[in-house]
């Protein structure tokens, strides 16, 4: 992205902002969030998948900035949701990644849904936050 590092990791560091990069189908909400980020700090969630609400709550389980955070679930729909977001400053701009490992609940059951639906559904609101994050950080000031 063609912005500095520190203004990058400041926009990621505003839970506020993961609206913005959250697509509109999902009807995502924010019903808790820290003034501040650190490790501990819990963000609760409300979204809606296929119009099935849902209810999840992460923790900010790493802080190192501006380089790396992670979060993951401490309750939602996943068993297992680790998602880390690193940031390198490069090339007069910044590199930005997230890693995330999944894993379903409900044995084979979540094996069938993974390989009919949330496989697809993941790949899409990753794709979707690519594409915001190329239109806000490519304007002239990130919101």
């Amino acid at each position: 992205m063609p912005r500095p590092l520190k203004e990058v990791f400041a926009f990621f560091s505003c839970p506020e902002n993961l609206q913005a990069l959250t697509p509109e189908w999902l009807d995502f909400r924010i019903t808790q969030a820290p003034t501040t980020m650190s490790p501990g700090s819990l963000i609760g969630y409300r979204l809606r998948w296929h119009w099935i609400p849902i209810s999840w709550t992460s923790e900010i389980s790493e802080w190192n900035p501006p380089q790396r955070f992670v979060d993951r679930a401490l309750d939602g729909p996943y068993a297992l949701w680790n998602h880390e977001h690193s940031f390198e400053s490069r090339n007069y701009g910044t590199t930005i990644r997230d890693r995330v490992t999944y894993a379903l609940p409900l044995g084979w059951l979540g094996v069938v849904a993974h390989r009919l639906r949330v496989r697809r559904d993941v790949a899409r609101i990753f794709d979707y936050r690519a594409e915001k994050m190329r239109q806000l950080f490519s304007e002239r000031r990130i919101l």
